[in-house]
């Protein structure tokens, strides 16, 4: 019988452009530290020894966004002269103006419209404790671990990937893990097979082990399968804000609406509503109201109620899909500034969702589940 697979990737933040995203969201949060009220939408291109950081910036705040993309290189990792991509000697040029008076009409706090037309979607299933899919979970775990790796010894360098393949049954259960794919750079003096057995022992079995899973029980495990991996991060590659939405959202199991998260403030509903999304999923499967849901939200630029919502819950959930979706629109606000305010938005919390990723993880707010009770007593459950 052939298996049943789905596979997700994740990049370490040294990937090209996840280097890109941070300098995007560092910038954000600077503006935010000193005025709340910012409308940014900065996108930023990284290759060998340059940054361009370019976008629509609007805002009370005074910020050296050249020094900023330097702190947020450094701590990243890249400070190694002549490997072609360091926070000291990379040239930084900025193109920054401000934003749309036209779009500013629909968005502004007296409409409170969407920054933009589109859809957001955010997932829930109960295959992790974190209430993401396991493919995605684990492949986000392994880029964490390496990220830490990176900082512990100067033999690795901070560009990496991780690859996780999930089989699972007819209905939808884990049978276990396929393959793992591992690829990090790495000093030039750190011997392939010496790099193969430090991460296979130091970075995959104690992921796995985590998640409950021993590595001996992983029939395909490839770790920098081309070799060395020496030439890498902007020097190898370019990098733009915005080329990773599966890595950032689930991995391809749940739906995208097709926008990216870094750069943008809160107004911007491909961020907002996404995370709103999210949060809503995460806590009607919380509420045992389904193994696994979907949430759909689509907005009309400068209108500030969204034009549809929708609930899949792929036929697991205890109550109709109908049920849930009015639950939704009885309990949440929708708007793009209930939203802002729901989930406290206007606040420098966005460099670590480009860094350590945007959902799965305890300490931003959209991943609170502080609704599934209320939820569990409306659905009579």
């Amino acid at each position: 019988m052939e298996k049943r697979l789905f596979t997700s990737e994740c990049v370490t933040n040294g990937h090209p452009d996840k280097v890109a995203d941070t300098i995007s969201d560092a910038i954000l949060d600077a503006c935010l530290q000193q005025d709340p009220l910012s409308r940014v939408a900065c996108e930023t291109m990284v290759t060998t020894d340059f940054c361009l950081i370019c976008g629509e910036i609007t805002t009370k705040a005074e910020v050296d966004y050249q020094e900023v993309a330097r702190q947020a290189i450094r701590d990243i990792g890249y400070v190694y002269p002549g490997d072609g991509f360091d926070a000291d000697s990379v040239q930084i040029q900025c193109r920054i103006h401000t934003q749309s008076a036209d779009i500013a009409l629909g968005t502004n706090e007296e409409v409170g419209g969407a920054g933009d037309q589109g859809m957001m979607f955010g997932g829930a299933c109960t295959q992790t404790p974190e209430l993401m899919p396991l493919p995605v979970a684990l492949a986000r775990a392994l880029c964490s671990r390496m990220t830490q790796c990176v900082h512990s010894t100067d033999l690795l360098r901070p560009d990496g990937k991780a690859q996780v393949t999930v089989e699972y049954d007819e209905q939808g259960g884990v049978v276990g893990i396929d393959t793992v794919v591992v690829s990090i750079m790495h000093s030039a003096d750190f011997a392939i097979e010496e790099l193969r057995k430090y991460v296979r022992d130091g970075i995959i079995a104690p992921v796995l082990k985590r998640y409950g899973f021993d590595i001996a029980d992983v029939p395909n495990i490839h770790i920098n399968p081309t070799g060395k991996f020496v030439i890498g991060g902007p020097n190898g590659d370019t990098g733009l804000t915005g080329r990773k939405i599966i890595v950032d959202t689930y991995g391809g199991y749940f739906s995208h609406g097709g926008g990216a998260f870094s750069g943008k403030d809160p107004t911007k509903v491909d961020r907002s509503a996404a995370y709103m999304a999210r949060y809503m999923a995460k806590n009607l499967v919380a509420a045992g109201l389904a193994e696994k849901i979907q949430v759909q939200l689509a907005y009309a630029i400068g209108v500030a109620e969204p034009v549809s919502l929708r609930v899949d819950s792929f036929g697991t959930g205890v109550i109709g899909d109908e049920a849930m979706t009015r639950l939704l629109r009885k309990t949440c606000d929708l708007t793009p500034a209930g939203i802002i305010r729901k989930l406290n938005l206007r606040r420098p919390i966005y460099a670590a969702t480009a860094r350590d990723g945007h959902f799965g993880r305890d300490d931003l707010p959209w991943e609170r589940t502080d609704l599934d009770e209320a939820f569990r007593q409306m659905a009579n459950v």
